[in-house]
């Protein structure tokens, strides 16, 4: 079987705030793919994180793929705001959207690619409606709000689902995995059908960050 190599995505959450334009320029000089920003809103999580001045700000200097996840109420009053703060992917949780189709048409009539993410508890079935268009499906391996969070086993069987109604659909979509992501677990992540791995503390809190960034991209 052919080595399939993932794309990394660091998740900003873990940086260290005080030194943010560091951290930004370590992940650019780094063999990341995509840099990874969380949003919380304290509603549809609990926890609150940051938002658009961060990101305008962190976008400027990025040389990676904006990769922003909305776990936000109501992501529709905000798209396009965040297309303009310099998001290139724009996901949004099924379980904060009424009407996903009309969010998902907003995103990309923004310029955004459209992804959307599913918590532990949401069944896969869900996205059999929605696949055809969806340019990323993000599955929460953890339950959203906190990092530094256990890896749910489960998950594994989960993006196995995904991936077979990916090659069912004909989606293009990429599968994203975030939460618990580790040097330990990637490879088993990457075998199941995963693409796009997400890693917050897994770098941050490494001796060398960037070499855990090429660690986790060359473990497959």
């Amino acid at each position: 079987m052919e080595k399939k190599t993932p794309l990394i995505a660091p998740s900003l959450l873990a940086a260290n705030f005080l030194e943010i334009g560091k951290d930004v320029n370590m992940i650019n000089n780094s063999e990341a793919d995509w840099l990874h920003l969380d949003v919380m809103d304290g509603r549809f999580v609990p926890n609150i994180s940051f938002g658009l001045p961060v990101i305008a700000a962190v976008t400027k200097i990025s040389t990676k793929v904006n990769d922003v996840h909305l776990m936000i109420e109501e992501p529709e009053k905000y798209a396009e705001a965040f297309a303009k703060a310099g998001a290139n992917i724009l996901t949004v949780h099924i379980e904060a959207c009424r009407h996903l189709h009309r969010n998902i048409q907003q995103i990309k009539g923004l310029g955004m690619k459209a992804g959307v993410a599913l918590n532990p508890h949401t069944s896969v079935s869900q996205l059999e409606n929605i696949i055809a268009d969806l340019d990323l499906v993000l599955v929460m391996s953890v339950n959203p709000g906190f990092g530094g969070q256990h890896f749910i086993e489960k998950t594994y069987e989960k993006i196995r689902q995904v991936k077979a109604l990916i090659n069912q659909s004909g989606s293009k979509a990429l599968i994203e995995v975030d939460g618990g992501v580790t040097l330990d677990n990637s490879k088993a992540v990457i075998a199941a059908g995963a693409d796009v791995l997400v890693a917050g503390n897994t770098v941050f809190s490494a001796k060398d960050p960037v070499e855990m960034i090429r660690a986790l991209k060359h473990n497959s």
